[in-house]
């Protein structure tokens, strides 16, 4: 991925065409509470380009600068995978532009109209008013969490 564009504090990337990226795959699920014996073995591939939906050109790559959507598992500088073919549903998380600032929060529709809500009790939600210039850019499909990257930070 290279960085394609740079606007209100999200980079934003091109997927380059490639060949499928097949990794081992291991269909036992992992056990998070006390560790399971035997059940060792690889059964088949997946191909992780495939599995994150980054083979269709309705799909690009941000990265998040900030913490207002943390309580929904987007930490600041994790990478969200968004669709432009998906359509918006309620409570979905969007990456959005409202009066030309992009921004990433959950789509609520309320009774006071449309509004976006932030994952974080530090942030206001953001009420979408009638003339506000709103695009909603795309749904997010997955969010990538570099670790090694999150334990840099801490």
């Amino acid at each position: 991925m290279r960085i394609v564009a740079r606007q209100d504090g999200l980079q934003f990337y091109a997927i380059e065409e490639t060949e499928n990226l097949p990794l081992p795959y291991i269909s036992t699920p992992v056990k998070a509470g006390f560790p399971s014996p035997a059940q060792d073995f690889m059964e088949e591939d997946i191909d992780l380009v495939a599995f994150l939906g980054m083979n269709k050109p309705s799909v690009y790559v941000v990265r998040v600068d900030g913490n207002s959507m943390q309580d929904e598992h987007v930490p600041d500088n994790s990478y969200l995978v968004v669709d432009r073919s998906l359509k918006p549903q309620p409570h979905d998380i969007v990456v959005a532009v409202l009066n030309g600032e992009f921004t990433v929060k959950t789509l609520v529709k309320s009774t006071a109209g449309w509004m976006l809500y932030p994952a974080n009790a530090m942030y206001n939600p953001i009420i979408i008013r009638e003339g506000d210039d709103f695009q909603v850019w795309g749904v997010v499909a997955q969010v990538i969490i570099d670790r090694k990257e999150m334990r840099k930070r801490h």
